[in-house]
């Protein structure tokens, strides 16, 4: 049986050091198999699953060092280790260069060993866990995790899985709330570019003079408070993606210092003389119009046309009302993974979150389902635990704001359209369709059939 301290394949042909080797490791709790040449450790590697390979420089049939480069080939996370007795600086640099973790040479202590190999498996560890990590951001970020069912969505996904793996710039139109950098981190975690890190910066939060210092970094002494070399947001993501939100309310100025590292994939320090080449993605987003911007000489338009490449945008909440119901779900499969809870949401509650118009979008029905689950004692989460806000408008009897006109009106013809847009709102989904007009299921399916038979509704419905 295999111990948690870690796999040790340990390759010496001398049968004395090799079984004194193997009985201290195996006493500290390492699992250590062992071979006496080169080739048999070839083997053992491809079939198996160390953390780490000892082996001696010179064995009877190849190199030590082929068994190092064996260890590279495979590309699994393991470090190599070399031992000699015949130890020289010319083959320390050869071991070294194919990337041997150390190498040791004889007579060694016993602390000396464990020493190496606890450092070497401490890295293996750090490396591990950092591919964990990474994996666990990968998945996190899959546009399997981004909700939504809406047609306009989906649209939108498509548009992902095409843009993910090309260099294109990237322009996402969308309100404050509606996901635009989880869409931007789908994108950079669905791209090449995955395996390095994603930076983002919110030009509206940070003032002018502090925004054009952390996109393109500072010589040392380029300004009082200089005191060293400070590389921008630029140089730190050559090579992966960098996320400027808020694109639309950057000054005129810092918009010109922009377009020129988009146009010639270079920039240079505040202070600084030389121009540095870049490898960077683009990705903007905002919430405002940029024509509009344009029209009214607030944005560049030449920066525009290098920004709107691939562009779409994302649908608020209020439009995409038949997601409501999936996003909670998703909200309430977190918390209750997080809390070790088993809470739902009744029906009420839920036809209560649909009529509601959301300015705040997905963010703000996050918080406010993360809100109801906290202060919620039972396993069903009731309308008692919505905000006013919510209960207000969405119980708002819209009666009260209308007005009959001096020449009267056609009640069936209003019932018609109010039906129409709700069937349209749900995208033909009977069964919400009737609790956005707080209507019984079968009731709605026969006013709908009769309408369908008259030519009163196009065939919206798909349930």
């Amino acid at each position: 049986m295999k111990l948690d301290k870690g796999n040790i394949l340990l390759v010496e042909d001398d049968n004395n050091q090799r079984g004194i080797i193997k009985t201290i490791l195996t006493k500290e709790g390492f699992f250590v198999e062992d071979v006496d040449c080169g080739k048999k450790a070839i083997e053992q590697i491809k079939g198996g699953s160390f953390d780490l390979v000892v082996t001696d420089l010179r064995l009877p049939d190849i190199d030590g060092t082929e068994v190092v480069k064996e260890v590279k080939r495979v590309g699994r996370t393991c470090h190599a280790i070399i031992i000699t007795a015949y130890g020289s600086i010319p083959s320390a640099i050869e071991a070294t260069k194919l990337g041997a973790f150390y190498y040791l040479e004889k007579p060694f202590e016993k602390d000396q060993l464990l020493i190496v190999i606890s450092n070497a498996m401490n890295q293996v560890k750090l490396l591990k866990d950092n591919i964990m990590l990474k994996d666990q951001l990968h998945d996190r970020f899959s546009l399997d995790n981004i909700v939504g069912v809406h047609g306009r969505m989906e649209e939108l996904f498509k548009i992902v899985k095409k843009v993910a793996p090309t260099n294109s710039t990237v322009l996402i139109y969308g309100e404050s709330g509606t996901g635009k950098e989880l869409f931007a981190k789908s994108i950079h975690y669905n791209s090449p570019r995955k395996n390095k890190p994603f930076f983002a910066i919110n030009c509206a939060a940070i003032p002018e003079t502090l925004l054009e210092s952390e996109l393109f970094g500072y010589e040392k002494g380029a300004f009082t408070g200089a005191l060293t070399r400070h590389a921008g947001l630029f140089e730190q993501a050559n090579g992966s993606s960098l996320f400027l939100d808020e694109i639309g309310d950057l000054t005129l100025n810092t918009q010109a210092k922009l377009l020129r590292a988009i146009q010639e994939r270079e920039v240079r320090r505040i202070g600084g003389k030389e121009n540095i080449k870049l490898d960077v993605r683009i990705i903007t987003a905002t919430n405002k119009r940029l024509e509009e911007e344009i029209a009214k000489g607030r944005f560049r338009e030449d920066l525009y046309y290098r920004l709107n490449v691939i562009a779409f945008s994302i649908p608020p909440l209020r439009e995409r009302m038949a997601d409501i119901p999936l996003l909670v779900e998703h909200f309430l499969k977190k918390l209750n993974e997080n809390h070790e809870g088993k809470k739902g949401i009744s029906n009420e509650a839920l036809q209560l979150l649909m009529k509601y118009s959301w300015p705040g979008n997905v963010r703000q029905l996050e918080s406010v389902t993360e809100r109801a689950y906290i202060m919620c004692e039972e396993d069903t989460i009731s309308i008692d635990y919505m905000p006013e806000e919510v209960k207000q408008e969405s119980g708002r009897n819209l009666s009260k704001h209308f007005e009959i006109p001096d020449e009267g009106l056609n009640f069936e013809e209003i019932e018609r359209e109010f039906i129409k847009k709700a069937v349209i709102k749900a995208e033909g989904k009977i069964s919400l369709a009737a609790k956005l007009l707080n209507m019984s299921y079968d009731k709605l399916w026969f006013k709908v059939k009769k309408m369908k038979e008259k030519g009163d509704i196009l065939d919206y419905t798909n349930k």
